[in-house]
C-alpha cells in the first residue's frame, strides 16, 4: 500500500514553511526528472508528505489574485499583526491564523492519479467528510473551489475551507486552509477568495463551542488516508 509521510509542524511563520514546501517539492522534482533522463533502469523512489501546520495572522495572494481584494495597506497589516506575500500557487487571496488546519499535500500524483481536479475534489471530500463526524454538512459549490456550508443557498452559503495548489510535473504543493477555531474578523480585511458576496464560517462558531483542534486533525487524517489509499509512514 501507498506511504505517506506525515509531519504536523505545529506553529510556523508563513515563508518559513514555505521555503520547506519549496525544497521538498524541488527535490522530488528533481527525483522525477532524472529518473526520465536515465538510460540504465535505475529509478530513484519519490517520497510523498502531508504538513500540517498552523500559521501566525497572513494573508496570501495566489499568481492570478486581484491586490484589490486586500484591503489592508501596510500601516494595517501591522495594526493587525499580520504579514502579506504573493505566492506561486493558484486562486486568489486567502487568510492563514490561530485555530486553522492548513494542510500541504506534497505529492507525486503518478503514485494516485494524474487528474489535479480529482485532487481536489479528494481534499475537498476529507474536509466534507470530517465536517460530518461533527454533525456539520457541507458540500460544494459548482464552478468554486473549497468547502461550503448551506451550498444549496445562495444567500446563506459561507465557506469554511479554501483550497489552492500548484502542480509540476505531477508534483503537488500548497493545499488548503479549514477554519476550526478560526477568529472570522480577520477575513474582513479581504474579499476572500475574490468573492465579494460570500461569507465565511468555522466550526467553532457552527457548533457554539471552541473544538479539539488535535481531535480533529486526527479525524481528518484518517480520511485523508481512506481516500487516497495510502498509509501514514
Amino acid at each position: 500500500m501507498k506511504q505517506v509521510k506525515f509531519t504536523d509542524l505545529g506553529r510556523m511563520d508563513y515563508k518559513e514553511c514555505w521555503d520547506l514546501q519549496e525544497r521538498i517539492f524541488g527535490n522530488t522534482c528533481d527525483i522525477k526528472l532524472e529518473n526520465r533522463r536515465r538510460t540504465d533502469g535505475i529509478q530513484t523512489p519519490t517520497i510523498d508528505e502531508l504538513l500540517f501546520v498552523e500559521h501566525p495572522h497572513v494573508y496570501t495572494l495566489g499568481k492570478s489574485g486581484d491586490m484589490a481584494n486586500l484591503l489592508l495597506d501596510e500601516e494595517g497589516l501591522k495594526k493587525a499583526e499580520a504579514t502579506f506575500y504573493p505566492i506561486n500557487r493558484g486562486g486568489d487571496i486567502t487568510y492563514h491564523g490561530p485555530g486553522q488546519i492548513v494542510g500541504y499535500p506534497i505529492f507525486d500524483l503518478d503514485h494516485f492519479f494524474t487528474d489535479i481536479h480529482k485532487f481536489l475534489r479528494y481534499l475537498e471530500e476529507a474536509i466534507i467528510q470530517t465536517l460530518a463526524e461533527y454533525g456539520i454538512q457541507a458540500g460544494r459549490i459548482e464552478g468554486l473551489t473549497g468547502v461550503w456550508l448551506d451550498w444549496n443557498d445562495e444567500k446563506k452559503a459561507r465557506k469554511i475551507a479554501a483550497l489552492g495548489v500548484k502542480c509540476s510535473r505531477w508534483v503537488t504543493m500548497h493545499g488548503f486552509a479549514f477554519n476550526v477555531n478560526s477568529d472570522l474578523a480577520y477575513f474582513k480585511n479581504i474579499i476572500p477568495c475574490g468573492i465579494d458576496d460570500k461569507e465565511v464560517a468555522s466550526m467553532h462558531t457552527e457548533l457554539g463551542r471552541a473544538v479539539d483542534i488535535e481531535e480533529v486533525k486526527g479525524v481528518l487524517r484518517a480520511k485523508l488516508a481512506a481516500l487516497f489509499e495510502y498509509v501514514e509512514a
